[in-house]
């Protein structure tokens, strides 16, 4: 079983799929979050060119360093192919973010012997290992 928090504890770079440019948007304000804690985040989202300022890249097999856990803001049905990129670019790990359930991106990323985390917010789970 993963243990959510040990991910983020031992994560550095954290590849953001689907982060928005917006405001307004969760993955816009994780992202922020994940920042402001030293996380090494790269914006994935083929159709916009940065997200709070860094670069974004179209895919995860445009990035260009190791990937320690990919953080999916996707809806399910976009999942198993965001989990097949995953274990193509070498993650370490799978994160579907809070309401996201990927039966088949959970048995993508577990054949591939990466962890897996699904309907959970990396913020959330960070911040409340911060205060356990």
């Amino acid at each position: 079983m993963t243990d959510p928090f040990a991910l983020l504890r031992d994560a550095k770079t954290i590849a953001v799929v689907g982060a928005s440019p917006r405001p307004d948007r969760e993955s816009h304000g994780v992202m922020r979050y994940l920042l402001a804690q030293g996380y090494d985040c790269i914006p994935v989202r083929p159709d916009c060119d940065d997200v709070l300022g860094i670069p974004c890249v179209p895919t995860l097999g445009d990035v260009d360093r190791p990937i320690d856990l990919v953080d999916v803001f996707r809806r399910p049905e976009f999942c198993a192919a965001h989990a097949r990129e995953a274990v193509a670019a070498g993650a370490k790990a799978l994160w579907l973010q809070l309401g996201i359930v990927s039966p088949e991106a959970r048995v993508i990323a577990e054949a591939a012997g990466i962890q897996y985390v699904e309907n959970a917010c990396t913020a959330v789970v960070h911040a409340r290992g911060l205060r356990a």
